[in-house]
């Protein structure tokens, strides 16, 4: 039997039929589309590793025109936004503990008597350098924003002190990670980019394997709940993400030397609930899509704006607030959050928990979701 040759009509109809059924497989298509739009998004306008108008919290103990010049300058940095007065030193420490301000600015009693007198007054900043290249670049401009500040008010017989020497002894402290080591910020992180990736793929991917091989119907015929179904479902991930997160720390700590300041009992709890969360996405888009590729799809298209928006790859400040209310609403942003502040910071379940509960909340709302859905392929 001989082949028939090169028809162009031939090939005109198999090109027509391909894009027939792309037109059918919408998940597909909104992906060719969906996708190339939220990374130029998300690189265009969201993505900054210049952070700018980062919160920063005030003690002035000092109410002399220097002290009110250097506020006055830090209001007017494009670096820094003074969002707190504090009332004593425990408040900046706290604030900085839970990461309400970037930076804590402590201006001592007699800054300006002290400054006269020619004595370079110490100015005391602390900065949060859990994320270094949050603050690398503010802490740069501070030397020229504190010499700014500082130069109108060294005139007459202050003029001397404008010369040589800076008039202010500026003292920064990197809290929390003084050597800006970059892996203290990276392998925590990975911790919750992994989870995030395998939880949400293996759980997407289980159901939906039941659907292609025909054993979803058995299980549709049992005697269970939409409840039981998937919460018999998500208990196995659980022992396995434990798994992962025991392998995670293990490298972390002896290969990274990443220290564990906290109380692990506190990150276990972060831990379960970024992981169920995940599992019900993961749940949720199986009860979605057609197919196994579908699925892989979906993990991915969730998974893209979760390391971009959440501050694992770039800095969470450094976003506009229209890209920061989005990553606020992703699971990933608040347990980043939550095993820095665990593992760096040596924070308490009380100084997390304004982490942890935007995650249950995530949870309650995909697994209501889910339930729904999987009630809809019961029927």
């Amino acid at each position: 039997m001989t082949r028939p040759r090169f028809a162009w009509h031939r090939l005109v109809a198999v090109v027509v039929k391909e894009f027939i059924q792309m037109r059918r497989d919408r998940l597909t298509f909104a992906m060719i589309v969906g996708i190339p739009i939220i990374q130029l998004l998300l690189f265009g306008y969201a993505i900054n590793s210049d952070p700018r108008n980062l919160p920063t919290a005030v003690l002035s103990q000092d109410n002399s025109a220097f002290s009110r010049a250097i506020v006055t300058a830090l209001q007017s940095s494009s670096y820094f936004r003074v969002t707190v007065l504090a009332q004593d030193a425990e408040e900046l420490d706290a604030m900085l503990a839970r990461g309400e301000v970037q930076f804590a600015v402590e201006i001592p009693t007699g800054f300006g008597r002290n400054l006269m007198r020619g004595d370079r007054p110490a100015l005391l900043v602390m900065a949060d350098a859990t994320d270094p290249a949050a603050t690398g670049n503010a802490v740069g401009a501070l030397e020229r924003v504190v010499d700014g500040a500082m130069a109108p008010l060294l005139d007459g017989p202050l003029a001397a002190f404008a010369r040589g020497a800076p008039a202010v002894d500026l003292r920064i402290q990197r809290r929390y990670n003084p050597e800006g080591i970059t892996q203290y910020n990276i392998v925590p992180g990975l911790m919750g980019t992994i989870l995030t990736m395998t939880m949400i793929i293996m759980t997407a991917l289980a159901m939906t394997r039941e659907r292609e091989r025909g054993t979803m119907e058995n299980l549709l015929a049992m005697p269970v709940r939409p409840t039981e179904v998937m919460f018999g479902k998500l208990a196995p991930f659980i022992l396995v993400g434990a798994i992962q997160v025991a392998v995670i720390l293990g490298a972390a700590t002896t290969l990274f030397g990443v220290p564990m300041v906290g109380e692990p009992g506190v990150l276990a709890v972060g831990l379960l609930v970024f992981i169920v969360a995940n599992l019900a996405v993961g749940f949720l888009f199986s009860t979605i899509a057609r197919n196994q590729l579908q699925a892989m799809q979906m993990s991915f298209f969730f998974f893209l704006p979760s390391i971009l928006m959440s501050g694992f790859m770039f800095p969470f400040r450094g976003m506009p607030d229209w890209a920061q209310a989005i990553g606020e609403a992703l699971p990933l942003t608040h347990f980043l959050r939550v095993v820095r502040g665990v593992m760096l910071k040596g924070n308490s379940l009380a100084e997390v928990w304004p982490d942890i509960w935007p995650m249950m909340v995530f949870l309650l709302g995909a697994t209501v979701l889910a339930i729904a859905r999987y009630r809809q392929t019961l029927d």
